[in-house]
């Protein structure tokens, strides 16, 4: 056996965690459309390579320890088997009559997730409970909505033991992630960019984790994750605007240094306090290419005690151009050049988001990472009723 540069990665710290960022509806899928388009003398290796991510047969004895899961990534689930998926749908509508659009795409993405967690719940059972969760997304549309967001979150825990809510960073989210908590229901944090959101959810899950102690509640199968999402962060084009009107040019470099330093300093942040979540990095981008070999910052500096969650867009060029790659614990070094931190600490945006008291919690929603990513997840939110609309029409022609 000859193993992958993902398994090299895993071997840097026993608690690094490895989760499919995709509906596992999807991987079978993926793994056949990687290994078609691979060199003839590579298919072999590569095949067996990527099945031992998710391994049917016996899932416990899989890499991926969890699964996250959006609506985005769900409604991209769909069309990759619309023949599937039409007939499932069609016959939801026809047994389930004078629904919404939306109260029919609710049902459609519940057992979406029902499927995946299914996939998953070897992995659960095997490991009593501490691995092999997938993330169920409360609807982006609520992440002003307490209430909303709480009952949302009940239902789609009532549906597999092994889901995990991913609750938004929002003003209001901090607060669900509290309640929750208390409950024994585990959390994923989502459309979480910044320090100051990160040290809210963890001291909310703190906090109701105390709150489940004095009720007696059982947490032994509970646990919490906070994402940062690093390349919406990093990305956003107000970084490099508000870096202009300062006449500063970042490059590609400075930025993903940026994304590094932030996660790094809220690892060590909720380590240091003794915080019961972990971090959990996403939204990671491959490069740079140093002397010709390619690396992938985001995965290389942020090597240790955390949970990566990987989708295609990750996993692909990580295989297929980052082979050659070694990996140390890296999340534990202060090495980001100091010169780029000095440029950095003149933007308003880096401040906001590197300080855990750059923005007090009422401020999360304006956040502009905020404001475009949960604006993105609607639209996909949307989607799914747009695709369920049009199975409506069908029918009714």
């Amino acid at each position: 056996m000859t193993p992958s540069v993902l398994e090299r990665l895993l071997q840097v710290h026993p608690a690094m965690e490895m989760w499919w960022d995709s509906s596992p509806l999807i991987f079978k899928a993926w793994v056949k459309k990687m290994v078609d388009a691979a060199p003839p003398a590579k298919k072999a290796i590569l095949e067996e390579q990527l099945n031992r991510i998710y391994v049917a047969d016996d899932p416990a004895s899989s890499l991926a320890r969890g699964c996250t899961t959006n609506p985005p990534l769900s409604l991209a689930a769909i069309k990759a088997d619309l023949g599937f998926w039409n007939e499932w749908v069609d016959n939801l509508i026809r047994s389930n009559r004078g629904l919404s659009p939306r109260e029919y795409a609710w049902l459609l993405y519940k057992e979406v997730i029902r499927r995946g967690a299914a996939m998953m719940l070897p992995i659960w059972e095997a490991s009593e409970g501490r691995y092999g969760y997938i993330s169920g997304q409360l609807d982006p549309r609520l992440l002003t909505e307490t209430d909303k967001m709480i009952e949302q979150a009940k239902e789609i825990r009532a549906i597999a033991p092994n889901l995990m809510i991913k609750v938004p960073a929002s003003t209001q989210g901090v607060e669900v992630v509290k309640v929750l908590t208390s409950l024994a229901i585990p959390t994923n944090v989502t459309t979480c960019f910044t320090l100051p959101q990160i040290w809210a959810v963890a001291n909310a899950a703190k906090e109701g984790v105390a709150i489940a102690a004095q009720n007696q509640v059982d947490m032994s199968k509970w646990r919490a994750v906070i994402t940062m999402m690093i390349g919406r962060l990093t990305e956003h084009p107000v970084l490099d605007e508000q870096a202009a009107r300062r006449g500063i040019t970042l490059s590609w470099t400075d930025k993903h240094w940026l994304g590094i330093y932030i996660f790094r300093k809220a690892f060590r942040l909720l380590r240091d306090n003794g915080m019961p979540s972990k971090m959990l990095a996403c939204s990671m981008r491959d490069g740079p290419t140093v002397g010709g070999r390619h690396h992938f910052w985001d995965i290389e500096k942020l090597a240790g005690d955390i949970v990566f969650t990987m989708p295609p867009y990750v996993l692909e060029p990580l295989f297929l151009r980052c082979d050659h790659l070694t990996f140390r614990e890296e999340i534990l070094f202060d090495d980001v050049p100091k010169d780029v931190l000095h440029k950095l600490c003149k933007i308003p945006f880096v401040l906001q988001s590197w300080d855990e008291n750059g923005m007090e919690i009422d401020q999360f929603n304006l956040h502009p990472s905020t404001v475009s990513t949960a604006a993105a997840f609607s639209q996909a939110s949307a989607g799914l009723e747009a695709y369920v609309g049009e199975r409506m029409a069908q029918i009714s022609r």
